[in-house]
């Protein structure tokens, strides 16, 4: 019999004072299989340098097929699949560490940037099916996210061939309003751990490749 396929999936701790990250909390209620292929979660610090080197070592030591990290992208409305990242990294606000890189590349002579080798548009087309507001998303900014996405990529184009890679956004939870501006977009974390859940059906479904994209994309 045939293994199952392992499927990564990492979510970011808490950070800017913040008491939780929806991403992180959403990752924790993931079920441990889904549509046959088994799910390993875990947290990643928001910590330049820290949280690749992490997740380095989690996919040296688990050898995952594919890999899917999320990250909290306040201000956006929908579930957002990252399709590229870039060697930058320019932080607005300091990490948990108190590191503010200033314009410097991710990995240093690296390429400027890689696409995404998971199913995105197959992962938005089934959020949208399943009525989940999602998106493609054409950046995923330049903090820790765009970090560890390129970083992550890097990783699969240089050492860890086969595994394929990406990165998904989420918005604030609508748990997380009481403590946010009037008007702050929202999504249930029930919502999200569905779509999550979807985004990993889609890349057990579409092993090789993604679907032909039907609509553009969006940064919110």
């Amino acid at each position: 019999m045939a293994e199952a396929m392992r499927i990564l999936v990492t979510g970011f701790e808490p950070f800017g004072g913040a008491g939780a990250n929806p991403a992180l909390e959403a990752v924790r209620r993931l079920p441990a299989e889904v549509a046959g292929a088994r799910v390993l979660a875990h947290a990643l610090p928001v910590a330049f340098g820290r949280d690749a080197e992490e997740l380095r070592g989690l996919v040296r030591g688990l050898r995952p097929d594919a890999v899917v990290c999320v990250g909290q992208a306040g201000g956006r409305s929908r579930i957002t699949p990252e399709l590229v990242g870039i060697n930058y990294a320019l932080a607005r606000i300091p990490d948990n560490d108190g590191a503010r890189p200033r314009g410097v590349p991710v990995v240093p002579g690296g390429p400027d940037a890689y696409f995404a080798t998971l199913p995105v548009h197959a992962m938005v087309e089934g959020m949208r099916a399943a009525g989940i507001p999602a998106a493609v998303s054409f950046s995923a900014g330049t903090f820790c996210c765009n970090e560890v996405l390129y970083a992550l990529l890097h990783l699969c184009a240089t050492e860890a061939a086969g595994v394929r890679g990406g990165f998904i956004h989420v918005p604030y939870a609508a748990e997380q309003a009481p403590e946010l501006p009037a008007g702050t977009p929202t999504m249930p974390l029930d919502t999200m751990v569905r779509g999550l859940e979807l985004a990993l059906e889609a890349i057990v479904g579409h092993p090789e490749g993604d679907i032909e994209p039907v609509v553009g994309g969006t940064e919110r």
